[in-house]
């Protein structure tokens, strides 16, 4: 069976390739398709988000397709970035740049305030339906970035149970805790029970 995953995002590809292994599933990316539009955003959930992208997937492509949307959402300043977590700093924002801001706007607050949790939602379109899959890994955010590994808020994000952030700990740990393999592993597990992957 061969599926399509909508993003741009190679880091994210990077950790679905390594999440999703299956003899019976072949996962094609946008690369295998040069002329694949940038989708637009707009909007205002994580779900209406990686709904959009899975439906533009499987228009273009003719093939089923999965997309996700993530985002880092802070209990001390209002849920923020929240769905906005890739662009927090401006549209070219660099990961660096979200981590700078982020840590900025909570300079003041202290270590025990700095609760967060990464939340992704999968969107699966098939010829009948959308189904979503969700996952969510909570933590708190660190006074300071550590760690090369990892993307995004990665370095400023340490997992409950953890005492070290996202970006130092290994891709075979993070891989089991994190908020991406947890939905896509629910995503997973349904395909295996419905069709056999």
């Amino acid at each position: 069976m061969k599926l399509f995953f909508a993003s741009h995002n190679l880091d994210k590809k990077r950790e679905i390739e390594y999440i999703v292994s299956s003899e019976k599933l072949t996962v094609l990316y946008i690369d295998d398709f040069p002329k694949y539009p940038e989708v637009e955003e707009t909007g205002s959930t994580l779900e209406e988000n990686a709904v959009i992208k899975a439906v533009e997937g499987f228009n273009f492509t003719g093939l089923e397709t999965f997309a996700e949307d993530t985002g880092l959402f802070v209990e001390a300043i209002g849920g923020e970035p929240g769905i906005y977590a890739a662009r927090y700093a401006g549209e070219n924002a660099t990961y660096s740049d979200n981590c700078v801001k982020l840590l900025e706007k909570l300079e003041k607050v202290p270590s025990e305030k700095r609760r967060a949790y990464f939340k992704t939602v999968v969107a699966f379109k098939t010829r009948e339906s959308i189904k979503f899959f969700t996952g969510i890994c909570e933590g708190y955010i660190s006074d300071k970035p550590a760690g090369s590994s990892g993307f995004g808020y990665d370095p400023i994000f340490i997992p409950d149970g953890y005492n070290k952030t996202f970006a130092e700990l290994n891709k075979e740990v993070k891989n089991e805790i994190s908020h991406r393999a947890r939905a896509v592993k629910e995503f997973s597990d349904f395909l295996k029970k419905s069709i056999g992957a």
